[in-house]
């Protein structure tokens, strides 16, 4: 697997025939790139909360998350390579483990799962430091990283980004890397959310409220675009998945950044943006999420 080589990431322009003369520019920021596991917004998000917690001398690093997640399997991976013992809490009960989960298990994580009950109070201060006191030098980074090593770690990303650029548009799990590039980009650039999920604006007040004063402006969340809802898809989104590969060779991820590229799609087609803006969607990775599906798609 190797390490992970920030110099894979590229900027990739979507074929023209995708989007017309809707806009100036359509590109993608191949973060997918960067590594098979530890890839797109993950690592970032990871980066700064490995480093410190070998810094401050933890020798375990602890984190929740679902049968599917993106971050749990990143983090099994990061801790592996970095030389630290990893705990994932899962959400829920499974006799049969996902092949995330066994990812995660392969990679030397040990795995705690709790009801979902449980786990709804994974924010409560108190529900960490329960688990964190069942352990010794343990560090506990949040779901999606969602800390202030997490936010730092995401707005990285905007090395890649230039200033020619008028929107750029990432996909929304805790709003993490929406935080991380709002604080970092230019006021002028228009910042982007595509939550996947049902009734994903409730973000607003949580993003808002990690913003710096002056980076408060130019940023949307929406919501529209779930199919159901988190980790739901249907034919139409699969569908979508296929042309998007077969006009611009670029692999979506069911869970994630389909989800935004199938909003752009309908935002172009309304005419939301002008005919000189330049968009960047940032593709964040997760494309082993795509096991369930792998028979249904063209890549």
């Amino acid at each position: 697997m190797g390490i992970i080589d920030e110099s894979r990431a590229i900027i990739q322009p979507l074929n023209r025939t995708w989007y017309g003369d809707r806009v100036a520019a359509l590109d993608m920021l191949r973060l997918d790139l960067l590594h098979p596991v530890v890839s797109g917004n993950k690592w970032y998000k990871l980066r700064l909360n490995v480093q410190h917690a070998i810094d401050a001398g933890y020798k375990t690093i602890i984190t929740p998350g679902g049968g599917y997640s993106n971050h749990l399997i990143a983090t099994a991976f990061a801790a592996k390579m970095f030389g630290l013992k990893a705990i994932g809490v899962v959400r829920g009960r499974y006799d049969v483990l996902t092949p995330t989960l066994e990812a995660c298990k392969a990679n030397g994580m040990d795995l705690v799962f709790v009801t979902q009950e449980d786990y709804a109070n994974r924010h409560q201060p108190e529900w960490a430091q329960k688990l964190v006191d069942n352990f010794d030098e343990i560090f506990m980074i949040p779901e999606g990283g969602a800390n202030e090593w997490g936010r730092a770690g995401a707005g990285l990303i905007n090395r890649f980004i230039g200033s020619s650029y008028t929107h750029i548009a990432v996909s929304v799990g805790t709003g993490t890397t929406m935080i991380g590039l709002r604080n970092k980009l230019d006021n002028y650039q228009q910042i982007l959310g595509f939550a996947p999920m049902k009734h994903g604006t409730y973000l607003n007040t949580y993003i808002k409220e990690h913003l710096k004063i002056d980076k408060d402006t130019n940023w949307q969340l929406f919501d529209e675009w779930h199919f159901g809802g988190f980790g739901k898809w249907n034919n139409e989104l699969l569908q979508f998945m296929n042309d998007f590969y077969r006009a611009n060779d670029i692999p979506l991820d069911i869970v994630y950044t389909s989800k935004m590229m199938f909003g752009i799609g309908q935002m172009l087609q309304n005419n939301v943006f002008a005919e000189g803006d330049r968009i960047l969607c940032i593709h964040s990775g997760g494309l082993q999420g795509n096991v369930s599906v792998k028979s249904e798609l063209v890549y």
